[in-house]
């Protein structure tokens, strides 16, 4: 994560990406969505899907409807329901009649503060799609595949014609993803990305930041670095037991402040991920080695 963009996208404005898809920036930069939220519209000119309606803001929506124009919309399709992906997705029904479908409904209540965007608890789909269920319009078809870990009900869509992968937050195109339990799973995560790993798709087009050429490459990188995170907190916790803060301070030197929290939430993810498997406990006064 990063607390400023790298690059400047204009934001409202339809990007060409390939012969079915394009892509709408949503006005939400920030150090968890980078330049922001971005929106595909997949499909011709007579009949589309769009992926990730993003928040519920008048000038994205007003945005998306004139990139829409005269399309049939298919269907509205969502990875997952963190409200910088799906509160759009009512507003735009109501303007274009096309049906919500995509990932289940999630609301965690919860009073810890998030690291990430919290759920939106306005989505209601017409349908749920498990994974390899399939939708199409005129020229082309997404297959859903279900990528659990990020949050429980995220959902990839490749595209058949052409190979591309949207890839929504499990897998983005600056940062690695932020795993907050109780909902985010790190042992869910690793086995979504192994899963992702073992497909060929040709590109991926994430939710936040640019698209991933090298989609194998990239993925094999954060297996990698998550198995360093979790090898750097076993040395820690070789050395005495030690509090989430401590291993943070640690393991992330020089860190941006507000992202303090969203490190010590993954530091949590990978714990329960290692005390599932019995290889450390919580003490009641920090972690140690079990």
């Amino acid at each position: 994560m990063t607390d400023k963009p790298e690059i400047e996208m204009p934001t409202g404005l339809v990007e060409q990406l390939e012969p079915l898809v394009r892509r709408v920036l949503a006005p939400n930069p920030s150090p968890f969505t980078y330049t922001g939220t971005q929106t595909y519209l997949v499909g011709t000119e007579a009949e589309v899907a769009v992926i990730d309606p993003g928040p519920d803001d008048p000038d994205h929506i007003a945005a998306l409807v004139a990139a829409i124009g005269d399309a049939k919309v298919t269907a509205i399709v969502c990875t997952h329901t963190h409200r910088d992906h799906s509160p759009a997705a009512d507003p735009l029904r109501a303007v274009t009649g096309a049906p919500v479908i995509g990932c289940a409904p999630l609301v965690i209540e919860s009073d810890i503060p998030r690291a990430d965007a919290p759920f939106d608890q306005t989505y209601a789909p017409d349908r749920v799609l498990q994974d390899a269920e399939s939708i199409s319009g005129e020229g082309w078809t997404l297959t859903a595949v279900a990528t659990p870990g990020h949050t429980s009900n995220h959902l990839c869509f490749e595209l058949e014609e052409t190979g591309a992968l949207f890839t929504g937050d499990h897998i983005m195109g600056w940062s690695t993803t932020v795993v907050v339990p109780p909902d985010g799973n790190m042992a869910d995560y690793m086995a979504s990305m192994e899963k992702i790993y073992e497909r060929e798709d040709r590109i991926y087009y994430p939710a936040h930041g640019p698209a991933v050429e090298k989609p194998r490459q990239l993925v094999r990188g954060m297996i990698g670095h998550r198995r360093q995170r979790e090898r750097q907190i076993l040395k820690h916790l070789s050395d005495g037991p030690a509090t989430i803060p401590d291993m943070v301070a640690k393991m992330y030197v020089g860190l941006d402040p507000r992202l303090v929290p969203a490190a010590g939430q993954s530091v949590l993810a990978h714990l329960l991920d290692l005390e599932s498997r019995d290889v450390v406990q919580d003490t009641g006064e920090g972690w140690g080695l079990a």
